[in-house]
């Protein structure tokens, strides 16, 4: 199993999910969901695992859960 480690902008409160791809390793994700009780990180894992069509458990935050930059682990 590879793993692939991004960067991610996260913007909570978004009026739309979505994912916008800056380079192989940077990508800016709006989610809806409010920036509490782990909701818009919640979301942010669901979206980046239909994104690299993967199951939610092969996304993980390795760092920044409660900062708008994260670093992500998405294992393939």
């Amino acid at each position: 199993m590879s793993e692939k480690k991004i960067l991610v902008e996260a913007k909570p409160n978004a009026r739309e999910n979505k994912i916008e791809k800056i380079t192989d390793q940077v990508y800016k994700v709006w989610v809806k969901a409010p920036a509490q009780e782990g909701r818009a990180n919640k979301l942010l894992i669901k979206l980046l695992a239909e994104y690299f069509q993967v199951s939610q458990s092969q996304v993980a935050i390795k760092a920044g859960k409660t900062a708008k930059t994260k670093v992500i682990i998405v294992f393939k």
